[in-house]
């Protein structure tokens, strides 16, 4: 899953130690926190090459450093390049993640946080002692960052050793922050007591422990009647906590992935789904046993053909390689079985025209996760029956193709842009009025009941704002009644029977 690394670079990070391991010579903490991250993107070059990473770097404010991506060694020179400021303020680091998570991968995708720091909270009120205090008291203007707006955890990284008396201090507070953050979350400190512990090789452990328990890879089997393909899945599925009014279950993936059968890609349609995987086969020296049966079959050298075999991967038979490719040309998605009661796709999916990716996405837990398709648990082989019409009738319920007769279509907005554009599409019509009336209050009126829908009421008075402000701006020669009508309407938005859901705002009758 993503990762954005959080390094604090306040002045407390630039004080010098004496690290015994470096013949005397003076490092501060910032370079420990450069060294154990260079070794944490190591680890991820080599064992997680899919990962994309992102490095913020804050004191007071924050700075993206690095935006997201797979380029591990440009991390690491920006790295080098990074200045230290001024004190410590990790609300505002916080927040700064959620703008940038939010704006690359949307709420539902599940990244991780690494906080890298000293374990000092800060002074005044930007500190991590005065936020945790407050965070109680906070309105829908300046809402405290944790949770995160996304399927997170946060995971930090002191570089500091345990009798150190800030951290001992200051330990409380992190662990609440992690708390916050979610279930996941962990602290992590150099092994051992005393300066000694602040040894580069003791950093270098740390950051590769963080590295190893926080992206297991997984390796499972997928299976098909006789056919199986040890595969690797990226990132790791994450374990599931359905919660109802009376209970509280987790699912995890199995490790034994089964084809239950196959369905047309239009069936499936896009249903909700918690997340999407890339599946890759593992490497041929994994399977090593099945090239030396082969050449036991033939009578032949076993070492010499077995190694020829394992040089050459093309050359050897894969399951995965042949699942991708009949699902791309049948255009059909394999349902499998995750789990008990547990469902999930796989599919072939391009990114570009020329290269596509064997995809899995991950359902709800539950056998109806595709209301369409009804009970998963009940599809079938399609019949024949009498050879008649009833063959082309559709073995499962699906979604009917006749359309609903609503008037218009629900208001959603999921970005500031889908907002600002219906209020432009407004203001298009109130500067055509009078031709424009219908359809300048059929535009007012549906963003109106949205906002009381939501309780945005604030949007209200909004519009009312601008159509005062535009009243103002209106050239000389337009039409009397445009201004008349956004006057009419500023006023009518205002009132308090009007914020009634059933109630709509209707043209001012004028002469014109």
């Amino acid at each position: 899953m993503p990762t954005v690394i959080l390094l604090d670079v306040s002045l407390s990070m630039s004080q010098p130690l004496p690290v015994p391991d470096t013949d005397k010579i003076s490092l501060t903490r910032n370079n420990l926190a450069v060294h154990g991250i260079n070794a944490f993107l190591d680890y991820l070059a080599t064992y997680s090459k899919l990962e994309f990473v992102a490095l913020i770097a804050f004191s007071s404010l924050y700075e993206v450093v690095c935006g997201f991506t797979r380029d591990y060694e440009t991390i690491k020179t920006k790295l080098l390049q990074i200045e230290e400021f001024d004190k410590t303020c990790i609300e505002t680091a916080l927040h700064g993640v959620n703008q940038l998570v939010l704006g690359e991968w949307g709420n539902n995708t599940p990244c991780q946080v690494l906080l890298v720091t000293d374990g000092k909270t800060g002074v005044g009120p930007l500190s991590l002692k005065h936020s945790l205090s407050t965070c109680n008291q906070r309105d829908l203007i300046n809402p405290f960052p944790l949770p995160f707006s996304f399927p997170g955890k946060l995971i930090v990284s002191f570089i500091a050793t345990a009798d150190d008396p800030s951290l001992v201090i200051n330990k409380k507070y992190y662990q609440r922050l992690v708390d916050m953050a979610g279930p996941d979350g962990t602290l992590y400190k150099p092994e051992g007591v005393g300066l000694e512990a602040l040894s580069l090789n003791n950093i270098t452990t740390t950051f590769q422990k963080i590295a190893e328990e926080c992206y297991t890879s997984f390796k499972g089997t997928i299976s098909c009647g006789n056919l199986t393909s040890q595969v690797f899945i990226s990132p790791a599925p994450m374990p599931y906590t359905k919660v109802t009014d009376f209970t509280k279950e987790r699912f995890t993936v199995s490790h034994d992935i089964k084809i239950c059968g196959f369905i047309s890609v239009a069936d499936i349609g896009s249903p909700m789904a918690i997340s999407r995987h890339l599946v890759l086969p593992l490497a041929i020296n994994n399977q090593e046993g099945n090239a030396v049966v082969k050449t036991e079959s033939t009578g032949g050298d076993t070492s010499s053909e077995g190694e020829d075999c394992l040089n050459d991967e093309g050359k050897y038979p894969s399951f995965c390689v042949l699942l991708h490719g009949a699902l791309k040309v049948e255009n059909v998605a394999a349902l499998v079985l995750l789990n008990t009661n547990w469902y999930g796709f796989l599919y072939s999916w391009a990114d570009t025209k020329k290269k596509s990716n064997l995809m899995l996405t991950v359902m709800m837990p539950g056998s109806t996760s595709i209301p369409w398709l009804g009970d998963l648990n009940n599809l079938g082989v399609p019949e024949s029956n009498n050879g008649g019409s009833d063959m082309l009738a559709p073995p499962f319920p699906i979604k009917p193709t006749d359309k609903k007769s609503y008037s218009q279509n629900c208001v959603v907005w999921i970005k500031q842009s889908g907002l600002q554009s219906d209020i432009q599409k407004i203001l298009r019509h109130a500067r055509k009025l009078p031709e424009k009336t219908q359809q300048f209050y059929k535009e007012l009126n549906r963003i109106r009941r949205a906002a009381i829908s939501l309780g945005f009421m604030e949007l209200l008075d909004g519009l009312a704002f601008i159509f005062e402000r535009e009243c103002t701006l209106l050239p000389g020669n337009i039409h009397p009644d445009c201004t008349m009508q956004l006057s009419h309407a500023a006023s009518e938005l205002r009132k308090a029977h009007n914020r009634d859901i059933k109630v709509n705002v209707m043209p001012l009758h004028t002469k014109f």
